[in-house]
């Protein structure tokens, strides 16, 4: 390194070279997230078209070849010379950061992609792209390589259609795996369907011959309803308001379910605003504020009760804002949360006149929807109390608690690791083969409580959760704290059989449901112990699923073999489970991630729920994907 920092070591990247040397800065990673944001852009930007006006469906292909396409109906790229650069239009949107429609007022009123860099990106991330313009009786077509044009824009042909068809395929030199996961496709492009009634969206999937259509007259009405679909809900009609005020477009919808979780969406200009923003909280305080004076005014709450909170009256709610405004403040490129505090009011005011309304004119939804408000504000006040059990006392020696967390020695949370392990005498193995540094072990006793079904009241009424949350040092609910994390790794170790697995699904559902942070920070991991060992003569190796055990085998024969299957943790000595599931050198662990929340919460509703019907239909889709089925 040299000693003399001056000007001639400044690097100045050319074009779209930033963009392939530092991808994470525009499309968060490049993991299978990222990938599929390549996706989300261009379809980001066909949906414009349909905000705009101008378009009424969207193809999306995934092709064979591992491409993915996307074509619209709407007015297509421009063609024309660009003022300044003298080159296509189309061209210098695909290959010029921060060059789009979208920054003034003129080509879109509102606009999802307004940083101006998605398709530029999605060509720089590409091993090709090549865009396919049908404008004016003429088709246009110009290829590109890694964001570099490979000739200039041509004209094709005739036709009598208009639009634009993005086909890229991406580069396998800057993503992990370049496989288009159809589900994860499908959630989205659902999602925008709902959330622009009447327009079509099909997907449609080479690679297997599916082909699917999202459309929804019922916007995001029928959203709520999707999103209720596995459950009971406390009335048939979801409350719906749709206004504009100072030229922002306000939408929501909510309806109460059974359950006691509330699943809130918002979404800005079709974006989904994962963290929310002045649009989410606007609709909060409207709802808190609401129902607490329908309650007051009615006598359902008397002049000496408290106040509903806002966890109080979200307690079994499903609800989606959705708000198209000219000028979103959005947080990053990836805009997780809106910023616009204008639009905080705006929408606290036409929420709060519209379930006003409702509420007067559904006196006995009204009725049913505050008495869960009030169970929940009961059960808030006793979990209260029982969480004071579970906060770590410094006096307090936990590995002291027979059965209970044995800890590691390291107090730096980033090198540290929890495995919870199945049952004593799993714990007991994994205590003796452990790194002690850095690894803590806490035995699980038995299954604990299904957290879908029970209130956190109930759940902190269970040793093992109390013992669960206590040694994670987080907090739990609203109280939840990220950097209080004792561990960076938590590490889910169960058997490999039917009482394992749904130990595991419990122990998923609770982190779920009341640390979804751990999840959404990358600390979650469940181990693969191995399910077989295999000697023969002086060689041995452990193999994981039935599949591999048959392949082992034929390559090896079968004469003087001998195969041991591991029913249990337990059954395996100390040395083996570090070698083969806790050795950071040699283990292999499957990270847990949240990559569509909306799913992910169907799913534990689906699996953990009241009703049966959903999770017969679950088992029988999913049959064919059950490895290592114990009977």
């Amino acid at each position: 390194m040299s000693d003399v920092y001056d000007a001639s070591q400044i690097q100045v990247l050319e074009g779209l070279e930033a963009v392939r040397r530092r991808p994470g800065m525009y499309i968060g990673s490049t993991s299978p997230q990222g990938l599929h944001h390549l996706v989300w852009e261009i379809v980001d930007n066909a949906v414009d078209e349909a905000l705009a006006g101008f378009c009424t469906r969207i193809d999306v292909v995934l092709h064979r070849d591992g491409s993915c396409s996307v074509k619209d109906n709407g007015r297509g790229f421009p063609i024309d010379l660009h003022p300044k650069l003298q080159r296509p239009g189309v061209e210098v949107a695909l290959t010029v950061l921060h060059a789009g429609g979208k920054f003034g007022m003129g080509s879109y009123k509102v606009s999802g992609g307004l940083h101006g860099v998605g398709a530029s990106v999605v060509n720089a991330l590409s091993e090709w792209l090549e865009v396919n313009v049908r404008k004016d009786g003429a088709v246009y077509t110009q290829r590109f390589s890694r964001g570099k044009p490979l000739g200039d824009l041509q004209e094709t042909g005739k036709t009598k259609e208009h639009g634009s068809i993005v086909r890229f395929l991406p580069d396998a030199e800057i993503f992990e795996d370049i496989r288009f996961d159809q589900e994860t496709v499908a959630n989205r492009l659902r999602e925008m369907a709902f959330l622009n009634a009447g327009l079509m969206i099909n997907l449609s999937d080479e690679r297997t011959g599916e082909e699917r259509r999202f459309q929804f007259e019922g916007g995001i009405a029928s959203f709520v309803r999707y999103l209720n679909r596995n459950r009971e809900e406390l009335h048939p009609k979801p409350f719906f308001c749709s206004v504009e005020r100072d030229r922002v477009q306000i939408e929501a919808a909510l309806q109460y379910n059974d359950s006691y979780k509330d699943t809130v969406l918002s979404f800005a200009n079709t974006i989904r605003t994962h963290e929310g923003g002045s649009h989410e909280t606007g609709f909060k305080s409207a709802l808190t504020r609401l129902l607490n004076d329908y309650a007051r005014r009615n006598g359902i709450l008397k002049e000496a009760d408290d106040n509903l909170s806002g966890e109080d009256v979200r307690e079994g709610i499903a609800a989606v804002i959705s708000v198209k405004l000219e000028e979103p403040q959005f947080e990053g490129q990836t805009k997780t949360k809106l910023g616009n505090s204008e639009v905080r009011g705006l929408v606290d005011q036409v929420v709060g006149d519209g379930l006003g309304s409702f509420l007067e004119e559904n006196p006995s939804i009204a009725r049913r929807i505050l008495d869960k408000c009030l169970q929940a504000q009961r059960a808030r006040d006793a979990a209260r109390k029982a969480r004071e059990l579970t906060r770590r006392k410094s006096a307090l020696e936990i590995s002291s608690l027979p059965g209970k967390l044995t800890d590691c020695t390291s107090k730096d949370p980033s090198e540290s690791e929890v495995f919870i392990v199945e049952g004593e005498s799993a714990g007991g193995s994994a205590k003796q083969g452990r790194d002690r540094r850095f690894q803590a072990i806490l035995p699980i006793r038995g299954k604990i409580i299904n957290v879908e079904k029970a209130r956190l009241d109930k759940a902190l009424s269970n040793e093992e959760v109390r013992s669960l949350i206590t040694a994670l040092g987080t907090g739990v609910g609203e109280e939840f704290d990220i950097s209080k994390a004792r561990y960076h790794r938590v590490v889910i170790m169960t058997d490999a059989d039917h009482d394992g697995n749904h130990i595991r699904t419990l122990l998923l559902t609770f982190l779920f449901r009341y640390m979804p942070q751990l999840i959404d920070t990358g600390y979650v991991y469940i181990a693969q112990p191995p399910l077989y060992l295999v000697k023969k003569g002086k060689s041995e190796k452990y193999l994981y699923d039935d599949d591999e055990l048959e392949r082992h085998l034929q390559e090896i024969g079968r004469d003087n073999v001998v195969v041991q299957r591991y029913k249990g943790l337990g059954e395996m000595n100390p040395d083996q489970l570090w070698d083969t599931t806790m050795n950071p050198e040699t283990r292999t662990l499957l990270g847990v991630g949240m990559h569509d929340a909306i799913e992910a919460d169907q799913v534990f509703t689906i699996l953990m729920g009241d009703k049966v019907e959903p999770r017969r239909e679950f088992i029988q889709e999913n049959a064919s994907m059950v490895r290592n089925l114990d009977i």
